[in-house]
């Protein structure tokens, strides 16, 4: 019985993956998603945001709006980018999808966010964040087949999308998460 027993111990010793090889699985697979630094999009004042500029910084990415409930989260947003822009890159993307809260031009939004909000951090060109006129990076953001992360659904302004240090999405927070919240913080 000692013998069957000890037999079969070794099966499952040489079976199961060594930690060294369990984390070069781990990192392999990581290497493997998806990053957001394909993208280039345009700025709110013209020019362009490259994501590749953010590697080794986490980026919040949020979609934006002038005449919501959730506007406020503007001070949020800009407190968060100050506190931690050493690793931290914040890109707003106002869009008109919800309840026609952000009506106006680029030039409207970039007055509105200086003089209300004083946003210091990048603001992307208005576009859209859902339907059939979705810019490429929302259908990235949205959509795991994209991502390789996760399926998520833009159900209002001011969703949040968290991207690690290499690009690849962490997480996803609706509209009701603040940004300042323990949630976010937690994964800075």
């Amino acid at each position: 019985m000692l013998k069957l027993i000890a037999i079969a111990a070794a099966t499952v010793a040489c079976m199961a993956p060594s930690k060294k090889a369990e984390n070069a699985i781990q990192t392999s697979s990581s290497a493997t998603l998806p990053s957001i630094y394909q993208f280039k999009v345009t700025a709110l004042e013209g020019g362009t945001i490259d994501f590749s500029t953010f590697k080794g910084k986490k980026i919040l990415v949020v979609n934006t709006a002038s005449e919501c409930g959730y506007t406020p989260q503007y001070k949020g947003l800009e407190e968060l980018y100050e506190k931690y822009k050493n690793k931290l890159v914040i890109v707003g993307f106002p869009a008109n999808n919800f309840g026609g809260q952000e009506p106006g031009s680029n030039a409207d939004i970039r007055k509105f966010c200086t003089d209300n909000y004083s946003v210091s951090f990048p603001m992307a060109a208005k576009i859209s964040v859902k339907g059939d006129d979705m810019a490429p990076i929302y259908h990235w953001l949205t959509s795991k087949s994209e991502n390789g992360v996760l399926d998520a659904s833009i159900s209002w302004n001011f969703n949040k999308f968290l991207l690690d240090e290499n690009g690849h999405l962490l997480a996803y927070f609706p509209s009701k998460v603040t940004p300042m919240s323990d949630e976010i913080i937690s994964k800075l």
